[in-house]
C-alpha cells in the first residue's frame, strides 16, 4: 500500500469520512500533523482482530490527510450510533468477548483502534516539555476519534470499542466526555493472570515491552522511585502488570460507578449465558433471545479470537494454565511474592489486592 498523500484518493475519502464508517481514521502522526485514511468495510471489520497495521494489503486504498481535515471531517460527523468500550488487563478474553458481541444483531465491533493507543501516549505526556498536546488540545482530538468511532451503517445499532490492554488509562477521558458511554472492564486474579502471561511463548518480549510504562504509571500513583525493571524477574514483571491495570480498573470504578461492568473472565467461562446477558444489559444491546439460548455453543467459542484460524476453546485454555502451573512454578511464586512485599510496603498497593 502506498501511504503517500494521494491526492485523489485523498479528495475522494475525506468527502466520505463524515458519513461512512467505511472510511476509517486507520492511524495518526503527530510529527507530521497527518492522519492516514483507509477504505474499510463492515465484513472487514468484523474479521479483524486487531485494527492496527495487519489489516493494511497491497490492495487497501488510502491516503494521508492533514490532521486539521480529519478533524474538521469528523466534527460534521454523521449517522452517530451509541459508543462503548471493552477495557481489560491484556490477556483476559477481551477478544472472545468482543466477537461474541458481534454475533448480536446490530452491533459493529472496533477491536484496538491505533489512535485510541496514540491517544493514551498522548496523555502520558500531557506535561511540558515532552507535550504534543495541551489537555485542551487533547480533549478536541478526543472528542474527534469519539465521533468518528461513533459513526454506523445502516443496521447498526451500537458500536462496541476494544481497547488494547495498556488503554485503559485514558478510559476517564472519554467516558466524561460522552456520559451515555458505558463500559466492561476484564480481569481475572492475580495468580491466574500470572499464570496465563508466562504461558505465552513471546511473554518475555510482550512483558518488557509494556514494562517501561506500567513502572512509570506504578511510581506517579505511589509517588515513589522504585527499582529499575532490571531488577524484576519475569514473573515479577507479570505481576507489576496486573497490579497497574487493577489499580487502574479501581480508580475507574470509583470515578464512574454503575457505567462501568466488572467481569472476571473465569467467572465468565463458568456461565457465559448469563454473562451475555448481563453484558446485553449494561450496553443497553438489541435483546436477542435466540442468540442468547446458543451462544454457550457459539463457534467462536472454538477458536482462538485472535487468530480465529486455529482452534481453541476454553477447555484448551484450562489444559494450557495447567500447564503454566507446572512449568512457570516458580516464577509464578516470585509474582505473588512481590506483590505481597509490595502490598506489605505500601497501604495503597494492599488496598488493591484487598479489592481485587
Amino acid at each position: 500500500m502506498n501511504t503517500g498523500v494521494n491526492h485523489t484518493t485523498g479528495a475522494q475519502l475525506r468527502a466520505r469520512l463524515s458519513d461512512s464508517p467505511d472510511v476509517y481514521l486507520h492511524k495518526l502522526d503527530l510529527a507530521k500533523n497527518a492522519g492516514l485514511l483507509i477504505e474499510f468495510d463492515q465484513p472487514a471489520f468484523r474479521q479483524s482482530s486487531f485494527l492496527d497495521n495487519r489489516v493494511l494489503t497491497p490492495a487497501t486504498k488510502g491516503a494521508w490527510l492533514p490532521l486539521s481535515a480529519v478533524m474538521t471531517a469528523a466534527s460534521h460527523a454523521n449517522n452517530l450510533r451509541p459508543l462503548h468500550y471493552i477495557f481489560h488487563a491484556g490477556h483476559v478474553g477481551s477478544t472472545l468477548i468482543s466477537r461474541l458481541l458481534d454475533e448480536i444483531t446490530g452491533v459493529l465491533s472496533l477491536r484496538e483502534p491505533l489512535p485510541l493507543r496514540t491517544l493514551a501516549e498522548l496523555y502520558d505526556k500531557v506535561d511540558p516539555p515532552n507535550s504534543w498536546a495541551d489537555n485542551l488540545q487533547l480533549t478536541t482530538l478526543a472528542r474527534a476519534l469519539i465521533q468518528l468511532w461513533s459513526r454506523g451503517y445502516e443496521t447498526t445499532h451500537s458500536i462496541v470499542v476494544k481497547a488494547t490492554s495498556t488503554a485503559a488509562r485514558v478510559a476517564a477521558p472519554l467516558l466524561t466526555l460522552q456520559p451515555a458511554s458505558r463500559a466492561l472492564y476484564l480481569n481475572i486474579g492475580a495468580e491466574p493472570y500470572l499464570a496465563t502471561l508466562l504461558a505465552g511463548p513471546n511473554c518475555g518480549v510482550d512483558l518488557r515491552g509494556h514494562g517501561p510504562g506500567r513502572l512509570q504509571r506504578l511510581q506517579r500513583q505511589l509517588g515513589v522511585q522504585l527499582p529499575p525493571l532490571d531488577s524484576l524477574s519475569i514473573g515479577e514483571l507479570a505481576a507489576l502488570g496486573w497490579l497497574v491495570e487493577s489499580w487502574t480498573q479501581q480508580d475507574l470504578l470509583r470515578e464512574f460507578g454503575t457505567r462501568i461492568l466488572t467481569v472476571d473472565f473465569d467467572q465468565f467461562l463458568n456461565n457465559i449465558e448469563a454473562g451475555m446477558r448481563r453484558f446485553i444489559q449494561h450496553l443497553a444491546l438489541p435483546q436477542d433471545n435466540a442468540f442468547l439460548a446458543q451462544v454457550a455453543h457459539s463457534p467462536v467459542l472454538s477458536r482462538y479470537s485472535k487468530a480465529p484460524e486455529h482452534p481453541f476453546s476454553p477447555n484448551n485454555r484450562t489444559l494450557v494454565l495447567a500447564e503454566s502451573r507446572q512449568r512457570n512454578k516458580v516464577e509464578i511464586a516470585r509474582g505473588m511474592q512481590w506483590l505481597e512485599q509490595m502490598a506489605r510496603t505500601y497501604p495503597a498497593v494492599a488496598k488493591v489486592l484487598e479489592q481485587s
